[in-house]
């Protein structure tokens, strides 16, 4: 650290009042308003040292694994996952939100029949919390949400911080699992009582011809 930036990152305390009024306004928001840049730039060294670095290193790990096993053999596992509601709603979100993040997640969707695309949606979107508490990168921007989870037990339990972790995981699978299959139920009735079954019959025609989104062959419905 530079000795002119030296002064700036410490701590400063209230100015002792001068007796003037304006000009001990004029010092108190001075002080203030380099106080809160002040905390912003420790915090930011406090990331630096801590969670930034991990969620790099998750990131990369992620990208590494996904081009060791190859995009195809991920696409297609993907796609197994969609032909069962139980996998549609568990693995493949999860794979979903583990591999590509927060929001590129939902793309996946574009392997899915259209009546199921919702559902799909409501599955990855309510993952996208749960996943932080093992892999943070998935989701950067909202790991706010877990910390605010664990900060409690980290404060009164440490030793059981893993544990929760664990819990919040596993909950989340049940609970996208749950959400899934009454989101695509209702997005079956809502098509029933809507007049839309004969498109949608369209749709799933196309789609078992493999003209589904994002297929460069078969282009978009």
């Amino acid at each position: 650290m530079s000795a002119p930036l030296a002064p700036l990152l410490v701590p400063m305390a209230d100015p002792v009042p001068t007796g003037n009024p304006v000009l001990d306004g004029i010092t108190w928001a001075a002080t203030h308003f380099i106080g809160l840049f002040n905390e912003s730039a420790t915090t930011l060294l406090s990331l630096t040292k801590g969670i930034l670095p991990l969620l790099l290193v998750l990131l990369t790990a992620m990208y590494a694994v996904t081009t060791w096993i190859g995009e195809e053999r991920v696409t297609r596992a993907v796609q197994w996952a969609g032909k069962y509601a139980v996998t549609r709603y568990t693995i493949m979100p999860v794979l979903a939100v583990i591999i590509l993040t927060n929001p590129m997640c939902y793309s996946f969707g574009r392997f899915l029949p259209e009546r199921y695309k919702p559902a799909f949606y409501d599955a990855a979107v309510s993952f996208v919390h749960p996943v932080t508490a093992f892999l943070p990168h998935a989701n950067a921007g909202e790991v706010f949400v877990w910390a605010g989870v664990a900060s409690g037990v980290l404060t009164v339990a440490p030793d059981r911080y893993a544990k929760l972790a664990a819990a919040y995981f596993l909950v989340g699978i049940v609970v996208i699992l749950m959400r899934g299959l009454l989101t695509q139920w209702i997005t079956a009735l809502l098509i029933s009582r809507g007049g839309h079954a004969e498109r949608f019959k369209q749709f799933d025609e196309a789609y078992a011809s493999g003209h589904f989104q994002g297929n460069a062959e078969g282009g978009v419905l």
